[in-house]
């Protein structure tokens, strides 16, 4: 066992106020990427322009497809055994803890973590929102697919069927590239509508695209939880770069009032990881492997 793991686990098992910072790189192992930068494509359309207000009301039958292919994706992948570290960390008697996670896979959720202390400042693909401006309805954890009958089949991406073409005029078939489903067009009627309102109002992905605002109630629970009585102990920061704001600023202020810093990373500086950054240790690899076995001493085995 490493010196490193050996004083993180000597400051974990006296640490009575953790928080954990999380982001897409817990989920790797899930099966999900991370859509880092702006190169991620959905049939040739850049994901980033879908992720917006004005797409969705430019479009909403396309965005809704993206999205359904998005949940999709989810759905199929299983929290790993990262996200049940975390779920047993939630559960424990005698220590106060939120997750902070910028995903919007569910899988936390779906791993059993105390809801109350789940805080999804990214939003979820699975709460749908009402677009209504005066209602306020969010149905939670909906993981029904397809959302509407319109919606089948456009969770998949490519054409299923193993298409065939002679090459050159020899007999033998060979498998061609695979060809992007043609996204269909829908009428607003056909995709998913609030149950309160009687208009015909439609529902909306609850995340929070690009050009909106993070949740005020959410950020104002976790600056509660940072500021209001003892001191935060440890962050984990897990599968994350923690270079976004506002996540970048909790790392800093937890660490201005004393406490310590325990990163969970595939890509970490070399000072952090030979131990010459002060209160803070590096663990370099998978989080989802690493998790279960640094906070073994508190959660026991997952």
């Amino acid at each position: 066992m490493s010196k490193q793991l050996l004083e993180f686990q000597e400051h974990l098992v006296k640490s009575k106020k953790i928080v954990a910072l999380v982001g897409a790189g817990l989920s790797v192992s899930s099966g999900l990427p991370t859509y880092q930068g702006s190169q991620g494509l959905w049939k040739n359309f850049n994901m980033i322009d879908l992720a917006t207000p004005d797409a969705f009301y430019i479009d909403p039958g396309l965005v809704w497809q993206f999205y359904s292919w998005r949940r999709y994706g989810a759905l199929k992948a299983k929290p790993n055994r990262g996200h049940y570290a975390l779920s047993k960390l939630s559960q424990l008697e005698g220590v106060e803890y939120i997750t902070i996670t910028q995903n919007v896979d569910g899988l936390s959720t779906r791993s059993n973590h105390k809801r109350e202390t789940l805080l999804e400042i990214h939003g979820s693909l699975f709460n749908l929102k009402c677009t209504g401006f005066i209602c306020n309805f969010i149905d939670y954890d909906n993981f029904k697919n397809p959302l509407t009958k319109a919606l089948q089949d456009t969770e998949y991406e490519y054409d299923k069927q193993n298409r065939k073409r002679p090459i050159d005029g020899i007999d033998e078939n060979v498998n061609v590239s695979p060809q992007f489903l043609p996204v269909k067009q829908l009428s607003e009627k056909e995709l998913p509508q609030c149950p309160v309102c009687d208009d015909g109002t439609l529902l909306r992905p609850g995340v929070v695209w690009f050009g909106e605002s993070l949740p005020l109630q959410l950020l104002t629970k976790i600056d509660n939880f940072i500021e209001s009585g003892n001191s935060v102990d440890l962050i984990l920061v897990i599968g994350t770069s923690g270079t976004v704001y506002p996540a970048n600023s909790y790392v800093d202020r937890i660490k201005l009032k004393g406490g310590k810093v325990a990163i969970f990373n595939t890509d970490i500086e070399d000072d952090i990881l030979q131990g010459k950054v002060a209160d803070t240790w590096g663990f370099k690899g998978d989080a989802a492997e690493l998790l279960p076995l640094a906070l073994k001493p508190l959660i026991g085995d997952v």
